[in-house]
């Protein structure tokens, strides 16, 4: 059937061709009636999209979410960060946990009401949580090897106290609860949110070295592996990251003065953030001001820039406008009068005798304007190796000012006498030419604030984060490995760390994109497996099983990390903060890190995370194999 616009445009293309007009015309006309239908498809693809959702109300609603699984993630990342900042006596959920509870809350009511089962590759949530660690690592990874040196040990006893009692509560609790086989490892698997004890207890099972009773098939034992992961998964991970967020609290420490205390620690007592960390390129405080003058005095007129920087060294000339032009300073102009000249120096220099010779104080917004960046440069010349700062003026000419050394990756006090050497960093501030100027000098390449960053290498440290992570050796059929996630973490260690030493390895790395990987990455990994675990939650429901599941699970993964939180403040005497981290990395718990780091509004928790991570992933493995086979 026509429709009435289709029949309009079939007379008007009739009547044209009638009336003897050129059949380009009846063309034309034929082509705007296949645009128009093409832009009709287009609007129709949309309708069919959307009408769905209306006819079906809330149940084309959930049905949109399964078949769109982007639109889910979103969802659940926007509610549940708004959920995150909702505050009760100074207690809120976080950004993660908000996440985490929407999402599940969203496909258990798909589940649960409109038999939809969600179901998000896993791969996308592998993929922003390695995005995570490795900006997590870019972070901390100055840090990270001297936290080693002051608490390697105790991160290592926190780990293993975290581990032990979680097996002990997990096995033993399904044990006295009568529950049947493959409850305890799920419930290991479940409160230590590690998947991959369920892989070792389901080899343990194929393989023949747990045979189930008379009357349990390996299917059932399996399901019942199963049962237990999703239900203490969930609980775990929510009551954890509240756990975690909120330790120091509990034990009377203020989590923002204690992160602050442990910042000094690690940092040995510098004030400047090592080449590479977040804040490295910023001016902070500082006595050095910019003034400008217009040239009156006779000392000055007819003087070249050289002759007035030998003669008045403690004032340099930044720039210099005559009749609203600014002068190439390359050229080594004389100062003619009326001049104006802009001067950049220490405060009491700016009051002293040399400033009053040039002549009176100028507003001229040319000469006043002239933005002060900060640079590192890695000291590459053996020339000027060994040189002290107090011999320097030749190399830091223009209104160069040294603001930080560091040597190793180490701040070193300024003065006179510190002497620079081949290897060091150099944090410069000044006018950017003169600071160009000054690297060249020194054989390096002058290091600023961008707001870019660098994808080859964040790809190839990725990359070689993740095949060391894979690597796997099986002893007794259980598989060792680093795992993906550790690797990543210490690869964007391992660069962060080199940055330290060469601000110009691995590229350069803004922090506001840094800031938002780390964010976003974890939010959206957690996002998705909400999505997957929930119908498994479901599931799982029925009987007095739930609630001895809910029960021992919750003991298994809160009890642990708060005696080895206490472990650590009370043993070791560890630092509130560094002992919470150690926890959550003993428990495995990334969310719980990303909590205790808003919480004390500092990544120093991250320190001693990977440390405990890495040793308890192995014990956890090789518990949940032996829990299999002891069931």
């Amino acid at each position: 059937m026509i429709n009435a616009k289709t029949d309009r445009r079939v007379i008007l293309k009739r009547a044209i061709c009638g009336a003897g007009l050129p059949l380009i015309l009846s063309a034309s006309a034929a082509a705007a009636q296949d645009a128009d239908t093409a832009s009709g498809g287009v609007i129709g693809q949309v309708f069919d999209t959307i009408k769905p959702v209306t006819e079906a109300g809330v149940h084309g609603f959930f049905q949109l979410l399964d078949n769109q699984p982007i639109a889910f993630i979103l969802l659940s990342l926007a509610l549940g960060t708004l959920i995150g900042k909702f505050s009760f006596k100074t207690i809120s959920l976080g950004s993660t946990a908000g996440t985490l509870l929407v999402g599940v809350l969203l496909s258990m009511t798909a589940q649960a009401a409109y038999d939809i089962t969600y179901s998000i590759p896993s791969i996308l949530s592998s993929f922003m949580l390695l995005l995570f660690m490795y900006a997590l690592g870019l972070k901390v990874g100055p840090q990270f090897f001297s936290g080693l040196r002051k608490g390697g040990l105790a991160f290592l006893v926190i780990g293993f106290t975290v581990w032990i009692l979680n097996w002990v509560i997990c096995f033993f609790g399904a044990s006295m609860a009568g529950l049947a086989p493959g409850y305890a490892t799920g419930l290991m698997s479940g409160s230590y949110t590690i998947t991959a004890i369920l892989g070792v207890g389901q080899d343990a099972l194929s393989s023949g070295a747990y045979v189930p009773p008379d009357g349990t098939s390996v299917e059932q034992v399996g399901a019942n592996m199963a049962a237990a992961y999703a239900i203490s998964y969930v609980l775990s991970t929510v009551l954890t990251i509240l756990l975690i967020r909120y330790l120091p609290r509990m034990f009377g420490y203020d989590a923002i003065a204690e992160a602050k205390q442990a910042e000094e620690d690690f940092s040995g007592g510098a004030k400047d953030p090592v080449p590479g960390a977040p804040g490295a390129l910023t001016m902070g405080m500082t006595s050095v001001g910019v003034r400008a003058f217009a040239v009156s005095h006779k000392d000055f007129i007819g003087r070249t820039l050289s002759q007035l920087a030998e003669d008045f060294p403690a004032v340099p000339i930044l720039r210099i406008v005559r009749d609203g032009t600014i002068l190439d300073m390359t050229d080594n102009p004389a100062v003619q009068e009326n001049d104006i000249v802009t001067v950049r120096a220490d405060v009491e220099d700016l009051m002293g005798k040399e400033i009053k010779l040039i002549g009176p104080e100028s507003s001229n917004p040319l000469a006043r304007n002239v933005p002060i960046e900060v640079a590192d440069v890695h000291v590459g010349s053996h020339k000027v190796s060994g040189k002290s700062l107090a011999d320097f003026g030749a190399h830091l000419s223009g209104g160069v000012t040294v603001q930080a050394l560091f040597r190793a990756g180490t701040e070193l006090p300024l003065g006179p006498k510190t002497d620079v050497r081949f290897g060091d960093v150099l944090r410069l501030n000044g006018p950017d030419v003169a600071i160009q100027q000054a690297a060249k000098q020194l054989g390096g390449t002058a290091i600023l604030f961008t707001m870019k960053t660098e994808v080859l290498y964040l790809a190839l440290a990725m990359l070689l984060g993740y095949l060391v992570g894979i690597i796997s050796v099986t002893i007794s059929g259980i598989p060792f490995a680093f795992g993906t996630s550790a690797g990543v973490i210490m690869a964007g260690v391992g660069v962060s760390y080199l940055r330290s030493r060469n601000p110009s390895f691995g590229g350069p790395v803004n922090e506001g994109a840094r800031s938002f990987l780390q964010d976003f990455g974890l939010n959206a990994f957690v996002a998705v497996l909400s999505a997957n675990v929930g119908p498994k939650v479901i599931s799982a429901l029925g009987g007095d099983t739930i609630l001895w599941l809910a029960l021992i699970g919750i003991a298994g993964a809160l009890i642990p990390p708060l005696v080895a939180f206490w472990v650590g403040i009370k043993i070791f005497g560890l630092n509130a903060i560094i002992s919470d981290g150690a926890a959550a990395g003993g428990r495995n718990s990334t969310p719980s890190l990303n909590a205790i780091m808003e919480e004390s509004r500092s990544s120093v928790a991250a320190v001693p995370y990977p440390v405990s991570y890495a040793f308890t992933t192995v014990l956890a493995l090789i518990g949940g194999y032996f829990s299999m086979i002891l069931s």
